[in-house]
């Protein structure tokens, strides 16, 4: 046997210096400080709401409202959740928007699908409909509606505001759903009828699928725009047991006897809920924002 000489491996090593990083020019460490005093700008509310939040009315008459609490008082928070039975409004609120933001997307589903996707005729003159209706004031539709709902009986009802916004809402939807249905993969739909899908089926199968992300920013569009409502709900919703928090925090206002400590206390709890809904959705907004950007 001749025995088999191997030659020893050798590993090649990179000597090549690694890439330097670009160096910060003067304009993108301006830009970077202009960015930081932005976002101080637009926090600085909030934290003068928290600190307020959480102190005496003496705290407040004594140290302005820039200065530390001397101790966390809870006086705000108990007397407006107290006072205006907030877990109520809190309900009525998630109620109302739950019900405009899912009827909302499913009526502008149902029109955007015909619009977009079915080429209805006198597509275009329909479009721009749903776009004046989105764009009229609300102050022009107070008077005929109230002698609407009040002839049909729904005055002082939550399923006024709930009609109301779903059709506001869903006005904005259908435009934008028919824009974006208008340039839909025509293959698909080729393929769905192939496979012997019908119009209803194509729709829940293919349709809603791919364009998911696109109903779920509306979805939480709705949701919030619908819950920072004030001038309908405070016109059809008179009495107290029907009102959502932002009427809440506005009655406030009103009463002589509260204090600026309470009034920021209502602030913040009016503002927890959605911002704990935002935080909860955030990366499926992202997504829906940045859907169309990278194919």
């Amino acid at each position: 046997m001749t025995a088999v000489q191997t030659r020893p491996q050798t590993t090649e090593i990179d000597i090549r210096p690694p890439a330097s990083r670009p160096r910060r020019t003067v304009f993108d460490w301006l830009l970077l400080a202009g960015a930081v005093l932005g976002a101080l700008i637009v926090l600085f509310p909030l934290i003068l709401l928290l600190l307020n939040s959480f102190k005496t009315p003496d705290d407040y008459n004594n140290g302005g409202p820039l200065q530390l609490p001397s101790h966390l008082s809870f006086h705000g928070l108990t007397t407006f959740w107290n006072r205006v039975d907030f877990p109520l409004k809190l309900w009525n609120s998630i109620f109302i928007s739950g019900m405009v933001a899912v009827l909302g997307v499913l009526v502008s589903l149902f029109n955007a699908y015909g619009l977009g996707i079915g080429r209805v005729r006198g597509r275009l003159p329909l479009l721009l409909v749903f776009l004046l209706a989105n764009m009229l004031p609300q102050e022009a539709l107070l008077y005929p509606l109230y002698n609407l709902f009040k002839s049909v009986g729904l005055y002082d009802t939550q399923w006024s505001v709930i009609i109301i916004f779903t059709v506001i809402q869903s006005a904005f939807g259908t435009y934008l759903l028919s824009s974006v249905y208008s340039s839909f993969p025509r293959e698909l739909l080729e393929a769905a009828a192939i496979d012997g899908a019908g119009r209803w089926r194509t729709l829940w199968r293919v349709v809603v699928p791919v364009s998911w992300q696109t109903l779920s920013v509306l979805l939480i569009f709705f949701f919030i725009w619908t819950w920072n409502e004030f001038l309908i709900p405070v016109t059809f919703l008179i009495s107290n047991d029907k009102q959502t928090v932002p009427l809440a925090v506005a009655s406030l206002q009103g009463d002589r006897l509260m204090d600026v400590t309470t009034t920021s206390a209502s602030a913040l709890l009016g503002l927890i809920p959605t911002l704990i809904f935002f935080l909860i959705f955030q990366r499926t907004l992202t997504r829906g924002v940045t859907a169309g950007a990278v194919k």
